[in-house]
């Protein structure tokens, strides 16, 4: 079955599928003919052209809610996944943007609009939330993995690095904000963490391999595995883990499993954890007879990919299902 489901993988008409087939499920350099193929066919296929093209907009408006996936955050964040580089054609522009606008104390910061009922003030302003500066920096470092020299090693980004590390409690990410944003504070209480910012933050933290195992990787890691755990006794600000959350869905936007379970899947440190191995089995169990895997749930935003049918097994879901298998257990 893996055999098959490999080659299905490979005749996707998803160039982005067949890229990171070949390099993370088969192990090819990026020097193989086959993985140069795919990653030209790439980067001119018109659905990838659209999210470079969006990506130029950065700044002209405002993030209003942070589960907008049509939002150009998370056309950058797709784009970083799939594997673009910051010095492939016409991200330029985008990229700088981002670079061009951080905050005093390190994070990148974004267009917001946060309302007077949650201590807004109503109006655009660029700043920084912890649930939106970690994705920009997943995106820089990520892109700039394989740049010579390396953006991961930019100032600027190294700042954000920092800033990032320095925001951790020792039970997690909580939400914080710029100190600007005055009495702006999330739902639930001051010390709790938030979920989907120790998300965020651990996808940022996966691009710097000394960090890997870091106090601050651990404590993120650890607060994701206990809302697992006692999932059943209290709900952290909105995420609950119930019927939604296990439904396989992308991109990674929100708090889902698949989201969740590949951002942890990046640390071999939690391969041996029971919390993290029953997510695991909670994805593989969604497979079909041959190995694949159909969207429980889609954005509408982004009807058109695969990833949004929920009536057809997805080779983008299958290739991230399969990816997530051979990190912590060396198959699929």
């Amino acid at each position: 079955m893996t055999d098959t489901l490999t080659q299905w993988l490979l005749e996707s008409n998803e160039p982005w599928t067949r890229y990171r087939t070949l390099v993370d499920l088969l192990g090819r350099p990026e020097t193989d003919p086959e993985v140069q193929v795919a990653r030209a066919e790439m980067l001119v296929h018109p659905q990838v052209r659209a999210m470079i093209a969006a990506t130029a907009t950065w700044g002209r408006s405002a993030f209003k809610r942070h589960n907008d996936a049509g939002y150009v955050i998370y056309k950058f964040s797709v784009l970083a996944d799939f594997g673009l580089r910051a010095s492939d054609p016409d991200l330029a522009v985008g990229l700088e943007a981002v670079l061009a606008h951080q905050a005093p104390e390190g994070a990148f910061q974004t267009v917001v609009n946060i309302p007077r009922a949650f201590g807004g003030t109503g109006e655009d302003k660029w700043t920084w939330l912890l649930c939106d500066s970690p994705t920009l920096l997943y995106v820089l470092l990520a892109m700039g993995a394989q740049e010579s020299p390396m953006l991961g090693h930019d100032p600027r980004v190294q700042r954000a690095v920092t800033h990032l590390v320095s925001t951790v409690d020792d039970n997690g990410w909580r939400c914080v904000a710029a100190p600007e944003l005055g009495k702006f504070k999330g739902p639930g209480r001051k010390t709790d963490p938030c979920p989907i910012v120790n998300v965020y933050a651990l996808k940022a933290l996966a691009q710097v391999p000394e960090l890997m195992d870091s106090p601050s990787a651990r404590a993120g890691a650890e607060m994701l595995l206990q809302h697992w755990q006692h999932q059943d006794e209290r709900k952290l600000y909105m995420f609950g883990i119930g019927t939604d959350f296990r439904k396989l869905k992308y991109p990674f936007v929100w708090y889902d499993i698949l989201h969740v379970a590949d951002v942890l899947s990046r640390f071999p440190f939690v391969y041996p954890d029971p919390r993290f191995r029953e997510m695991v089995d909670t994805i593989t169990t969604q497979a079909d007879d041959c190995g694949r895997y159909t969207a429980g749930s889609m954005y509408r935003a982004w009807r058109g990919w695969s990833f949004a049918d929920k009536k057809n097994p997805s080779p983008w879901l299958t290739f991230l299902a399969a990816r997530i298998q051979k990190r912590c257990r060396g198959e699929f």
